[in-house]
This record gives C-alpha cells, structure tokens and sequence, in this order.
C-alpha cells in the first residue's frame, strides 16, 4: 500500500545564531528527534544537522559544549511552526527530550517493521488484478525484478546519504543538482503522496457503500449508499477535522494497524479461494451486488484454468502497480538515522529482510486473489468480493478493518504534503491558521475531485506508479549517487550500473506513460463509440 513519506527540507546551511553555538557539540546527534517514537519514525521532521565531514556518521568531541540541548530550546530559521508541531511531545512522552541524541534506539526488528508498514499500503489490492493480465510466471518474474532493483535502489541511497552528508532526500536532491534536484525530490514525494490519498479514498468510495448495504441488508441504490457522496462526507466529517489538528500525535500507532489489517486481508484472501468454486454455482447470481459488472460465474472449465504469459491492453499497467505497491525509498534515510548501532551493512539487512516479508505478502494475496476469480478480478480486489457475497462476516470485518485504517492514515499523509506546498509557497515561518485552513481544504478539494471523477484505482496506480514511484525507486537514487559518491569514477563498476539504473528508469518511466496514455485515448474513444451507438 502504501507508501506516503515526505521529510520537510531543513537544510541548516543557513544556521541561525542559536543553533551556531551547538554545531559541534560532543554528544552524538543523530539527524532526528524521533528516536522514541520509531512507529512514526518515517516522517522526518527534526532539522538535519549535516557533518562537515564526506561522511554523515562521523562526530567530533569538543570539550565546551553543552552536553544536552531540548528540541524545542532551539528555534531553526529553516523550520516552519507547522513542522515543530506535528506529532508533538505530548504523545512521545518526556523520555523522547532524555535521548533526543542518542545515536538511535530502534532496534533491527522494530526497523523491519517499520520499514515493512513504509511498504505496504493500498497497492496491495491491485496485484492480483496484474496477475490476471500478465499470467502467473510473468508476473512472478516482474514481482521479483521490481523488489530486487528497489534493494538495489535502497542500497545507492544508503551510499549516497553517507558520502553526501546527509539523510533528508530533497537535501541530498539540493546537494547534487541545487534547486532542480530538490524540485525534483519534492515533488515526486509529493505524488507519490498524493496518489496513495487517492487510492485511500478510492478505498472508501469501493468499500463503505458495501459495507453499509450490508448493515441495512439491502440493495437500494439510494444516496447514502453512492461512493461519491459518501467520500464527501467522510472527508469532511473525519478527514478534514484531523487534517486541521497541528499535531498528529495520537494517530502514532495507524501504521502498525494498517499493517496488521492488511496481513488479516491477505489471510482472509487465502482462506476464501478455497471456499469460492470455480464455476460459481448458479445460485451466486441471484446475490451478486453489483450486476453490471462482468459475471463471474461461468460454464467454461477453460476459464478456470490459471494462466502462465498474457499480453493484452492492460498489461501496461502491471509494472507501474508493482513499482507503486514497493516505493518506500523516502523513508528509508530516516530509520537509518534511527536504527541502533547503524551501519549501512544493518540498515541494508533491515531492508532485506523487510521487502522479503512484503515479497511474500504480495505474492500469496496476488496469487490467490487471482485463483480465487481469473479474468474477472477487478482492479480493487476486495471489492471483487461483493460480485459473490451480499453479506459475509469475515469480509466485513477485513473492509471495516481496512477502511478505519485508511481513513486515520489520510492525515497523516496530507501532512508532508502540506509542509511542502509551504515550502514552495516560499510562506513565513510563523504558524497561520487562515493559511493552514486554506492548503488543507485546497489539497482535499483536489484529492475528492480526482477520486470522483477519475474512473478506477487503476488509473491512479498506473499513473503514479509510472511516474513518481519510477523517480522515487530507479532515477533519483542512481543520478544522486552518480553524483555524490565522488571517491568511485566514473569507469567502476558501480558507477556504471548506477548510471544503467538509470537509464533503465528513464525507459520505463517513458514507455509505461505513454502505453498508459494511449490506453486511456483508446478506451475514451471507444466510450464515444459505444455513446454514439446508443
């Protein structure tokens, strides 16, 4: 799923008077102040604090130095008000001030799941719908391609950020390309961000009108019961009061549940492809909800039979679905930063065994998700689901589960987004409620106009995938490392995979928009037609 992380720049180029007197200081200073609170450890909010030195994890010893400074007795000329509040110490406890430069605290198994819930996230429910249009073998060869060259990718960054000097991606952007490569890092994580808004409120606009059709127990297509009007109203009645929050400290624990909820969907799909029939039996139609989608059941056993290559018009979208459901890279220099005793060699580990958990979980939810209902499955696979059952307990468990989850998690994700467009918005330091209030209900404007308006979730896999997930996992790593590692030339072999990575990257960024694109020219002039005829 997943994937909505954004650290705010705050380059301390430019220190303020206050913050000179701490620049070498002996304690060790590790560049966040989240080392207590490693559940939300993703969001990198405390102010970088770069070595002088090529190499982010040297420190220096100085004898006149204060040997303990409060975060929040230093006032960074950098940092927004809108930045020091979030996730505020009220929910961190007074704990988080005793070993606020500590080296780190997460140890390797909290930072493999942390780096677990950075991954996973609604990206998840479309993958069998990749499967259905790229066979099992090919999909199983992309799954594979596409989670080894994101390690790869997590491997350039962790290089790059210590011979760069820094663990902020948009700073190492800065530090490489100046303001473009900022730009560029800002505003892919801004994307990616965006689409994963997107395909949280897809999931509300799929899953509510089932899951309050099941508590009525009827099938009226009233009002109430409309996913356009009911994104509405969720978004202003619980979204939009938590996004005005300055601090999001109690939504702490959302992406630890969000986790649990989708290893509870993977489970649940298992355990209803053995309990689905292939042909459905007759007496599935007379409760199929939603009949105007393709039937699933069927006469033809050939239908059945899975298949291993298939090539059609939407197999365009497989591998930007992959590369949305893995893209996690923004979060990867925080809980580095955070990880005990960190060393590249550990934080690389984490990262295996983290994507090799997620590895798993998408293969058995593609692999059974795809079994379960072969050509039928629709991009959004839980929603596949009400096509067979009108009311089923454990499925509205999973949807319940998963909508509370996606719900509390669309502030959480609007926030970096809302730094951001303050940064570029070049506003004052000072925090302003009229300001705060406006890109707030600006942002969500935006997010339930596309989510109305845009036809599936697969549009908004396909797109964000293609493009910020694309800039996110094979371009910015191998052109930021192309550029920072200065001690590797050119000619050395990692120089020159660096450089094949990338263009790898530009290629698919380039061939997937431009299928996508066509294929949506394509389907709208068939739409004209099939208008035309009637």
């Amino acid at each position: 799923m997943s994937r909505f992380e954004h650290a705010p720049d705050m380059d301390t180029s430019s220190n303020s008077n206050e913050y000179k007197s701490y620049q070498h200081c002996p304690t060790k200073v590790p560049f966040s102040g989240m080392s207590n609170a490693p559940k939300m450890s993703r969001f990198n909010i405390a102010p970088e604090m770069d070595s002088s030195s090529s190499n982010s994890n040297d420190y220096t010893s100085y004898q006149d130095c204060p040997t303990k400074v409060p975060f929040n007795g230093l006032q960074y000329t950098d940092v927004d008000a809108e930045s020091q509040n979030f996730l505020s110490d009220h929910h961190l406890g007074k704990k988080k001030y005793e070993a606020e430069y500590s080296q780190g605290s997460a140890s390797f198994g909290m930072s493999v799941f942390n780096l677990g819930n950075a991954i996973m996230g609604s990206g998840i429910l479309g993958l069998s719908y990749a499967m259905a249009n790229t066979g099992i073998a090919m999909f199983v060869i992309l799954l594979v391609a596409v989670a080894i060259f994101s390690l790869y990718s997590v491997h350039l960054l962790l290089k790059t950020a210590n011979e760069g000097g820094s663990v902020v991606y948009e700073q190492l952007g800065y530090k490489a390309f100046g303001i473009p490569g900022k730009l560029a890092a800002s505003c892919s994580i801004t994307m990616q961000n965006f689409g994963a808004m997107a395909s949280y409120l897809y999931i509300v606009k799929y899953e509510l009108p089932i899951v309050i059709k099941a508590f009525l127990d009827s099938n009226d297509n009233a009002w109430y019961t409309n996913g356009d009007y009911l994104v509405l109203i969720v978004t202003v009645s619980i979204i939009l009061p938590l996004s005005l929050l300055k601090n999001l400290g109690y939504l702490g624990y959302t992406s630890g549940f969000s986790l649990l909820c989708m290893v509870f969907f993977v489970i649940v799909v298992i355990y209803k492809k053995f309990q689905i029939p292939c042909p459905l039996p007759e007496n599935f139609i007379n409760i199929t909800v939603n009949a105007s989608q393709p039937q699933v059941n069927t006469t033809e056993e050939e239908s059945c039979k899975p298949k291993y290559f298939v090539f059609n018009s939407q197999t365009v979208y497989a591998v930007p679905i992959l590369t949305f459901a893995f893209v996690c890279h923004p979060a990867i220099l925080p809980m580095y930063e955070e990880l005990k005793d960190r060393s590249r060699k550990k934080m690389q580990n984490v990262a295996n065994v983290s994507f090799l958990g997620m590895f798993v979980m998408y293969l058995l939810a593609a692999l059974f998700g795809y079994l379960t209902f072969n050509e039928a499955v629709e991009p959004e696979l839980l929603h596949t689901y009400s096509k067979v059952y009108n009311f089923d307990l454990v499925l509205l468990i999973v949807r319940f589960a998963v909508l509370t989850a996606v719900t509390l998690t669309v502030p959480v994700v609007l926030f970096p987004i809302r730094t951001s467009v303050n940064h570029l918005l070049g506003a004052s330091k000072d925090f302003s409620w009229p300001r705060h209030i406006c890109i707030t209900v600006a942002l969500l404007v935006c997010v339930n106009i596309l989510v109305i308006f845009v036809p599936t979730i697969r549009d908004i896999f396909g797109f964000i995938g293609a493009s910020a997930a694309a800039m996110l996992i094979f371009i910015l790593p191998s052109a930021f490392y192309i550029r920072l590692v200065k001690k590797e030339s050119m000619k050395s072999v990692q120089k020159i995979g660096a450089l094949l990575f990338l263009i790898m990257g530009i290629i698919v960024m380039i061939c997937s928009m431009t299928l996508i694109i066509l294929d949506w020219i394509q389907n709208a002039g068939s739409s004209d037609d099939h208008s035309d005829g009637h």
